[in-house]
């Protein structure tokens, strides 16, 4: 039995606070770029589990709840630094990923996150899923998203700090 991806996702814009964003350009789509997304595992997944695995997976970057007296590794960023911007964007699958989806649905619900992160923070991408990272200002990286949702969510900044 094929096992289907459910429609509602996150989108977490990951950036600095210096404004600096995080974008990472597709594998399957050479020169598409955009922040990281991804679907609910399972019905049972959170939204903020959803954020916190997609971060993880795409970027190598870990998302923990806070820790006493330790130092965190240089990968590892506190859960209060994630932030939930009660954005939702509802929008149209490309005809080319609806395979991942069951028979007839043909719409995602998209829900938008933030990550504030040191700007020296590594990131290791997923080879299979992303082929590069840029580190841009979030002006230019609201330019360089292929998603208007995405780039929606970038200039967001202006009034999130």
């Amino acid at each position: 039995m094929k096992t289907y991806k459910i429609p509602e996702s996150v989108l977490v814009v990951i950036y600095t606070s210096e404004r600096d964003v995080l974008l990472i350009e597709r594998a399957d789509n050479p020169g598409f770029w955009q922040s990281v997304t991804g679907s609910r595992a399972t019905q049972e997944e959170t939204l903020v589990e959803t954020a916190i695995r997609e971060v993880g997976e795409e970027t190598g970057i870990r998302v923990i709840p806070a820790l006493s007296g330790s130092a965190l590794p240089d990968n590892v960023i506190l859960q209060e630094n994630l932030h939930d911007w009660h954005m939702t964007n509802r929008y149209e699958i490309y005809p080319a990923w609806r395979h991942r989806f069951a028979p007839g649905v043909t719409m995602n619900t998209e829900h938008v996150f933030g990550l504030c992160v040191p700007k020296d923070i590594p990131v290791r991408l997923e080879p299979r899923e992303h082929l590069q990272y840029a580190w841009l200002d979030w002006l230019d990286a609201a330019d360089r998203c292929f998603s208007a949702s995405n780039a929606e969510a970038i200039l967001q900044l202006s009034q999130r700090g």
